[in-house]
C-alpha cells in the first residue's frame, strides 16, 4: 500500500504498514483523499535529522485527525486526535522512515496524533522509538530527501524558500471511508498558511532570456568583486592574505549583527569568532563581515553552500579568498 508525494523538491513514494498499524495508515490515507496536505509547506527540517509536514498553519501547533476533520465539516466536535499503533519492531533505524509525530498530554487534555507527520533523514535516529508512531517508509525518493537534508533554514527550522507538497496520489488505499467523509471537488489552490517566504517556484531570473541572464549574473558578480576591493581598504593589512579558516562576508544588511551570523553560519561548524566590521566613529556597520572556524573544511562547506543566500532580506557574497584579489 503506497502513497506518492509530489514535492517542489522531486517525489517520494511511501509504502504503508497497513497491517502493522491500520489505524494510522487509515488516518494518513483518508487526510490524502481529503487533500489535507496539497500545498502544506515542510515548516521544519533538522539536517541528519528530520524533515516535518502535515500542519497546515506550519506552525507544529496545528492539524488533527480525519475524525476531527470529518466531525468539523459537519459542524459536530471529536477529539482533534487519536491514538496511534506503537509497535516496537518499527524503529527510526533507516533513513526515510515515516512517523506520525505524537503530540503529549498537556493540562488534562489527552495526547496522540493528529495530521503531522515526519521523515528521518539520516539512519539510527532510535532516541524517537518509542516516542512517535512509524507506519511507513520512502521506498522512491531519497534524492529528494538528499534536497531536503541541504536546505537553509530560519531560527525555527523552517526552510527560508518553501518546500512544498504540490499533490499527493494514492496509489492504493484497503480502508473503506469513515461515515460522513466527503472529496473535495478539487484540490486547494492557495497555501493554508500565509507565507511571506520566498515562493517555492520563485526565479528572479526565470523570466528574462537566457542571454539577458547570463549578462545580469555577470554583473551582479562584477559589482560584488569591486565592493570587495573597495572594502579592503578599511583594513589594515590588505597585502595580507588570511587564514584558510577565515570566511569573508559583505552586502550585508545594516541591521545585521554578529550574533546573528554566528547563528546562521554555526549549522557549519564550530565558531571561532564572528565580527560585522563598523565604523569606529559612528559604530555603524560597514557591511561586511569576518567568520573564523575551527576548521578548513567548514569554512569551506558554508562558502559552497551560503553564496548568494537572504540574509535579513539582503542576499550576501561570501568569499574564502578576498585577499588573493589584489
Amino acid at each position: 500500500m503506497s502513497v506518492l508525494l509530489e514535492t517542489s523538491f522531486g517525489d517520494i513514494v511511501i509504502d504503508l504498514e497497513v497491517e502493522a498499524c491500520p489505524k494510522t495508515c487509515e488516518n494518513f490515507l483518508k487526510l490524502c483523499k481529503v487533500y489535507y496536505y496539497n500545498l502544506n509547506c515542510f515548516f521544519n527540517v533538522s539536517k541528519d535529522f528530520l524533515a516535518q509536514a502535515g500542519d497546515p498553519t506550519a506552525t507544529g501547533t496545528g492539524g488533527e485527525c480525519i475524525w476531527s476533520y470529518i466531525a468539523t465539516q459537519q459542524g459536530k466536535s471529536a477529539p482533534r486526535y487519536f491514538t496511534p499503533e506503537i509497535v516496537p519492531r518499527l524503529k527510526h533505524t533507516e533513513r526515510g522512515t515515516v512517523s506520525m509525530a505524537v503530540a503529549p498530554s498537556v493540562e488534562g487534555l489527552k495526547g496522540g496524533c493528529g495530521s503531522q507527520f515526519f521523515v528521518t533523514l539520516a539512519d539510527n535516529i532510535d532516541y524517537l522509538d518509542g516516542k512517535h508512531a512509524v507506519f511507513g517508509h520512502v521506498v522512491e525518493g531519497l534524492e529528494t530527501l538528499d534536497k531536503l537534508n541541504e536546505v537553509f533554514v530560519d531560527q525555527e527550522g523552517r526552510p527560508l524558500k518553501d518546500v512544498r507538497i504540490r499533490h499527493v496520489i494514492i496509489l492504493e488505499d484497503p480502508f473503506p471511508d469513515p461515515p460522513g467523509l466527503v472529496r473535495p471537488d478539487a484540490s486547494p489552490i492557495r497555501p493554508p498558511d500565509n507565507s511571506t517566504r520566498i515562493a517555492e517556484d520563485e526565479d528572479p531570473l526565470a523570466t528574462l532570456p537566457e542571454e539577458e541572464a547570463e549578462k545580469q549574473r555577470r554583473e551582479q558578480a562584477a559589482r560584488a568583486s569591486a565592493l570587495t576591493l573597495e572594502m579592503v581598504g578599511d583594513l589594515p593589512f590588505a597585502n595580507v592574505r588570511p587564514p584558510e579558516n577565515v570566511l569573508f562576508v559583505c552586502k550585508l544588511n545594516p541591521v545585521t549583527r554578529d550574533e546573528d551570523l554566528e547563528l546562521i553560519f554555526s549549522r557549519f561548524g564550530t565558531i571561532m569568532s564572528c565580527q560585522v566590521i563598523r565604523d569606529k566613529k559612528t559604530g555603524e556597520s560597514l557591511q561586511y563581515a569576518f567568520i573564523e572556524f575551527d576548521k578548513r573544511e567548514d569554512a569551506e562547506q558554508a562558502y559552497f553552500k551560503m553564496q548568494n543566500v537572504l540574509v535579513d532580506d539582503r542576499r550576501i557574497w561570501v568569499d574564502l579568498y578576498v585577499f588573493a584579489l589584489l
